[in-house]
């Protein structure tokens, strides 16, 4: 039994999905069950992060479990506390999705979110792995109501370039780690085969739709403020705008060959998925 938290978020449901399609036996766990869609044949279970209870069940009886935390300082502890519930539980394996960047000191405190997380998963004194992605393809498809609307994407990272990978590559590094301790010890640095800008990936887009798409800086003080209005605490949108300076002074700029190390192929471009996903920026 495997145990995915996070089941029906990105990274989540996809790792569900690629376990489910090779008849590994699956718990998904998910605030609303009922609303979850995922493959037939998967235990679908309810289980809150802030619940204890919910989540030791969650955990019972599985041998590996896969570790989604939540974004932000107010998560800090709680990814610390899922981890715990699973060693407590008796799961021997345990796969951390953290963040590329995390312990930066350029980041500043955003940098710290999952560090809490990884070291409770580094001293649970079962086998474990960290993944440490860099930015999803997928985070391109918050442009899909503008470009629909022909209006312009936003750039918050200047000239700044990011090794941009597919969310299915991260989710079958998980897979793999998941169901052996081949990786176990290691921290996993996953990007895509390219350094891209937004430019760059507005313009693969752009060739894949047909269409022109134009670009549009933000800086960084309006970012902020779009932030705040949204609803978002201070310190998230400190932590995002930190986030997004390091990658404008290049600082996410990094290339690595973990995920073709793990998978025994280069991971997939920004291209393909652009391709893949084409449906979901037209109307």
């Amino acid at each position: 039994m495997i145990v995915i938290t996070g089941a029906t978020g990105t990274i989540g449901s996809a790792v569900v999905r690629q376990l489910a399609a090779r008849e590994v036996k699956v718990r998904a766990v998910t605030r609303d069950p009922e609303a979850a869609q995922l493959p037939e044949g998967v235990e679908v279970v309810r289980g809150d992060y802030a619940d204890t209870d919910s989540m030791a069940a969650a955990f019972e009886g599985a041998e590996a479990a896969f570790i989604v935390g939540l974004l932000g300082p107010e998560f800090v502890e709680l990814d610390r506390a899922l981890v715990n519930a699973a060693r407590a539980a008796g799961v021997r394996r345990i796969v951390k999705l953290s963040a590329i960047g995390t312990g930066e000191p350029e980041l500043g405190r955003v940098g710290t979110w999952h560090l809490a997380g990884e070291q409770a998963v580094r001293d649970s004194g079962v086998a474990w792995t960290i993944l440490r992605p860099s930015s999803f393809a997928s985070n391109t498809l918050s442009w899909s109501p503008m470009i629909q609307a022909g209006q312009a994407v936003p750039n918050l990272t200047g000239d700044g370039t990011q090794g941009v990978i597919d969310p299915r590559d991260v989710a079958a590094v998980a897979v793999e780690t998941l169901l052996s301790d081949t990786h176990s010890g290691r921290i996993l640095t996953l990007t895509g085969p390219d350094l891209l800008t937004t430019r760059d990936q507005a313009a693969a887009l752009s060739a894949v739709l047909n269409r022109p798409i134009e670009v549009a800086d933000i800086d960084q003080d309006r970012a902020r403020e779009f932030m705040l209005g949204a609803g978002m605490s201070e310190e998230f949108a400190d932590g995002a705008s930190a986030g997004q300076a390091f990658v404008r002074a290049g600082g996410n700029a990094i290339v690595t060959d973990d995920v073709e190390r793990v998978l025994g192929r280069a991971p997939g471009t920004y291209a393909a998925w652009a391709r893949d996903h084409a449906a979901a920026f037209t109307s």
